[in-house]
């Protein structure tokens, strides 16, 4: 058991006083006195221990045998004493000091895990240990675009932010705890307002290995080598919860961003989720997901824009090789940026409004030579992008990309099973160039192209996009010189393979000139501007109906894995489609077609004159009709018999289709009747051409029985605007010719 100094100070003087009284001498009662003195002046220091050997010396003058050596010995012990307590006092007052520092810091490592984020975290330090100022002030400092910015302060200070320099820039630089014991004695260092400081002590704070902030402890007394080591311990505490928060942050954001694609219908609802998630974690003003269609970025969805400059861009889409996004696909790495105005790719527009921090990345795709979907958010005001978002960005980019690749291929096959639908009775001249729009739109890295197809023993071109089709329909190719230019044989091409050509590896132009003139390829097909092409076989049991091609005159490596797969989905349908449009046109045209003759019937007089009348009301163009009678085949049918007579019927065909001009058209009426449309045509011109008609036919004999004709032309709008006005005015002037013996009445 140890007795306290009070104790051994009070039961000395009790000790030295019933020694007295007892009658000891003074060489008994002296030592208790000296005890009594130097417990005094170890406790309370040497003037305490000064009063009380003087005291003492009073006490002893009581009792015989007091002299000097006795003060002497008394002034002595409290001399020594308090040489020796001192260090005890300076070692209580610094333990004490210490255990209210650690209790202090346990404190407030126990409040650490409270945190619901970094912000909350790094606010709350000052707060935290504020008691350990000691008259200084506690603050948090984070790293900005030109030195640091005051987040939390306690007390408050007047500064918000200081340049990258003093104590702060320091410690930073050199990623590890900069403790200055004397300010006065730092040349860089930065005063507070109103502060008296003699100490100062910056310590990093990590997260994810990089310094995020810098908690900065400044105050009037130094800090003991105990306290600066126990603070650097609550820092490096700090970042290991600056770590967890990060970690926690990216599985719960991640884990949202899961749930919110997988509940998302489309490709744009998931966009937009994505981005108002991402937006909000971050504390972002604004995001694009643009997505590359050829010559454009098109934006996929967008969120916080509302500047009509902006709005007018997104509208239009990004030209080839404008803006971050187009840097991004070229060079699939991320890039991040406080300094946007800077940047060489920098939109203007952009730029007048003051943006400044950028981020742009790649949405990867497993099967594309290139991410083709990118990423791009950011803010006006600068801000230096921490580790911990990059990684969280880089992340979620990776994700996002999972759930788009899954939509994708989901609207692939709804886009096109809804296009087998809405065109499976559509005209064949509407369906060609709907096929190759939704081709375009439906493959990776196109933005033109063309549709051949399979025709009277050649192919021709029946649609394009981003040529002159009435230029290329003047080419046509065999079977030879098209697998020429397809490359990869007749096997393939019936299997339906895709194959890709890049200028990168092939000279394009030069294939294609071997397949067809150079002077129409080069400017109505813009041979030399094709950087990529993809040509798609479209084969039916065996025989390749058409071929689709779809070019890319920008980037030679538009095409990839993604493009293969996406086209060699798209044939399947689309030769189904073209095969039942071609069977159901071979049908219709069978139904519309005399089959004696090969002229059309006159269901398709019918039919073509409705049509021809509607035009040439719509956009008043001259239209004429004529009604031939032959003269001269009953006798012919009757005398020389049924075959003759139908041979009759052919040669009478043959001869008018042999003076028939482009675009008149020739029907069998019925028996030995016939009549002609003729488009675009008054009536002067329909006469003309009718008396060529008549000549033709007067020459046709049979074993001496000739053929003769009785015509009646009507004209719109002058002989009726209406088909039965028409024919019926055609009708009657076929008989007056008749009567009068004429070839032709008008």
């Amino acid at each position: 058991m140890v007795l306290p100094y009070p104790v051994i100070a009070l039961g000395s003087l009790l000790m030295g006083l019933l020694a007295g009284f007892l009658g000891y001498t003074d060489p008994y009662i002296l030592p208790w006195f000296m005890i009594l003195t130097a417990a005094t002046a170890s406790l309370h220091g040497l003037a305490l221990g000064l009063l009380a050997a003087f005291f003492s010396a009073g006490v002893l003058l009581l009792f015989p045998g007091f002299n000097i050596m006795a003060l002497a010995l008394l002034l002595l012990s409290a001399w020594l004493a308090h040489g020796i307590g001192e260090s005890l006092r300076r070692a209580h007052r610094r333990a004490k000091a210490l255990a209210k520092g650690q209790r202090l810091l346990t404190e407030a490592l126990e409040a650490l895990p409270q945190a619901e984020n970094r912000e909350a975290l790094l606010a709350s330090l000052p707060e935290r240990l504020a008691a350990l100022g000691e008259g200084g002030h506690v603050g948090v400092w984070v790293p900005v675009e030109r030195g640091f910015r005051l987040l939390s302060s306690i007390p408050p200070l007047a500064l918000e932010e200081v340049p990258a320099s003093g104590v702060l820039g320091r410690a930073l630089q050199e990623a590890q705890p900069v403790h200055v014991p004397d300010v006065r004695q730092e040349p860089g260092y930065i005063a507070a307002p109103g502060l008296n400081v003699l100490s100062e002590l910056a310590l990093p704070l990590w997260e994810r290995g990089q310094v995020v902030a810098i908690l900065n402890l400044e105050r009037p007394a130094p800090f003991a080598p105990e306290e600066v080591e126990g603070l650097t311990r609550f820092a490096q505490a700090v970042s290991l919860q600056l770590d967890r928060l990060a970690d926690l942050e990216e599985r719960r954001l991640l884990a949202e961003l899961s749930l919110r694609l997988q509940s998302a219908t489309t490709l744009r609802e998931a966009a937009e989720k994505a981005l108002a998630l991402l937006l909000e974690a971050l504390h972002l003003e604004a995001g694009f997901l643009w997505e590359e269609q050829g010559e454009r970025m098109v934006a996929l969805a967008y969120r916080g824009v509302e500047e009509p400059s902006l709005l007018e861009i997104l509208r239009k889409g990004l030209p080839y090789g404008q803006g971050l996004a187009w840097e991004v696909y070229r060079g699939q790495s991320p890039l991040f940026t406080a300094r946007y105005a800077e940047e060489p790719k920098a939109i203007p527009a952009l730029k007048a409004l003051g943006w400044r921090t950028m981020a742009a990345l790649p949405i990867p795709s497993a099967k594309a030579p290139r991410s083709r979907r990118v990423m791009v958010v950011g803010q006006k005001e600068a801000r230096l992008w921490r580790r911990a978002e990059v990684e969280l960005l880089l992340l979620a980019s990776r994700t996002l990309g999972l759930g788009l690749e899954r939509l994708t291929e989901k609207a692939h096959h709804e886009r096109v099973n809804q296009l087998f639908l809405e065109l499976l009775d559509k005209p064949l001249d509407e369906l060609y160039g709907r096929i190759l729009e939704e081709a375009i739109r439906q493959v990776p890295g196109a933005e033109a192209g063309s549709l051949l197809v399979w025709e009277e023993g050649a192919y021709h071109y029946k649609a394009a996009f981003g040529y002159r089709l009435e230029d290329l329909q003047t080419v046509t190719f065999s079977q030879e010189e098209q697998l020429l230019w397809y490359r990869l044989g007749p096997k393939k091409a019936q299997k339906g393979e895709p194959r890709i050509l890049s200028l990168e590896h092939e000279p394009i132009a030069v294939i294609s000139h071997q397949t067809a003139p150079p002077e129409i390829m080069d400017t109505a097909g813009r041979a030399q501007e094709i950087q990529a092409n993809l040509c798609l076989p479209i084969p039916y049991k065996g025989e390749v109906l058409a071929y689709l091609n779809l070019d890319n005159l920008h980037d030679p490596q538009a095409f990839g894995e993604d493009s293969l797969e996406a086209a060699h989905f798209f044939a399947a349908p689309l030769a189904t489609l073209l095969h039942e449009s071609r069977t159901r046109k071979l049908l219709e045209e069978a139904a519309l077609t005399d089959p004696l003759t090969g002229l059309g019937n006159r269901r398709a007089f019918e039919r073509f004159l409705q049509e021809e009348l509607k035009r040439a009301e719509r956009y008043g163009h001259p239209l004429s009709l004529a009604v031939l009678d032959l003269t001269g085949f009953k006798a012919v049918n009757d005398r020389l018999g049924h075959a003759v007579g139908d041979l009759a019927l052919i040669k009478v065909a043959e001869a008018l289709e042999r003076e028939r001009r482009n675009g008149d058209r020739l029907f069998r009426w019925g028996g030995d009747e016939f009549a002609a449309i003729f488009p675009h045509t008054p009536k002067r011109g329909a006469v003309s051409a009718v008396l060529r008609y008549a000549k033709a036919i007067q020459g046709l004999c049979f074993d001496g029985l000739c053929l003769g004709v009785n015509i009646g032309v009507a004209s719109y709008p002058e002989d009726g605007s209406t088909p039965d006005a028409l024919l019926s005015a055609a009708d009657a002037r076929m008989y007056q010719a008749k009567a009068q013996g004429q070839a032709v009445v008008a």
